[in-house]
């Protein structure tokens, strides 16, 4: 009889032919070749070439932007150094014809008149061109964006109207860069009963 405790072990166990197994060696675990896995100081020396390149690159950036800002800089001093230059050159011109008319001493009033009025053509060519807008506003209702009232007159009529324009306004591009000067008028005075 056989103890219960005497159970056969898988090595002593017999295959289909009869014979028992031989106890199979254990798997041996094989290490990869030394040219796959790199050893440390081999990857340190990458990291190190990498983090240089990207340190290169962001000098070449930082380089480039600062170069950027230097240019848009000179930019915008020398739109503002030159921005009147359209201008200038059409008031050459108008300059032109009023030394013109000083230079000639004989001349009658009506000729002295007519220069003044081609002057005055060239100079409101000038304006147009580059969008400076008279403001005249006599008749209109009083607006304190385009016009600035120096005094209120009892008149006829609807109050706050621009019953006397003092000095024109000018706009340039449609912004107020000399507002008129103006009297407005207000409603008279009931009599007193």
């Amino acid at each position: 009889m056989q103890d219960s405790n005497d159970t056969p072990t898988p090595e002593a166990l017999p295959d289909a032919t009869g014979a028992e197994n031989a106890v199979p060696p254990a798997p041996t675990i094989e290490a990869p070749p030394a040219e796959v896995m790199p050893s440390l100081e081999e990857l340190l020396k990458v990291a190190e070439l990498k983090a240089a390149e990207h340190h290169d690159a962001w000098l070449r950036a930082k380089a480039e932007t600062e170069n950027v800002r230097r240019r848009a800089q000179d930019d915008i001093a020398k739109a503002g150094k030159y921005a009147v230059e359209k201008f200038s050159g059409e008031l050459l011109a108008v300059k032109d014809s009023l030394e013109a008319a000083l230079a000639n001493e004989n001349q009658s009033a009506e000729n002295l008149k007519s220069g003044v009025e081609l002057t005055l053509r060239q100079l409101i060519a000038a304006f147009e061109k580059s969008n400076l807008a008279e403001i005249n506003p006599l008749g209109q209702k009083f607006d304190p964006h385009l016009h600035q009232a120096i005094s209120q007159v009892e008149a006829d009529g609807e109050p706050n109207t621009v019953i006397t324009v003092l000095q024109k306004g000018y706009a340039l591009h449609g912004r107020v860069i000399r507002p008129a000067l103006v009297v407005v008028s207000k409603a008279k005075a009931a009599p007193a009963a």
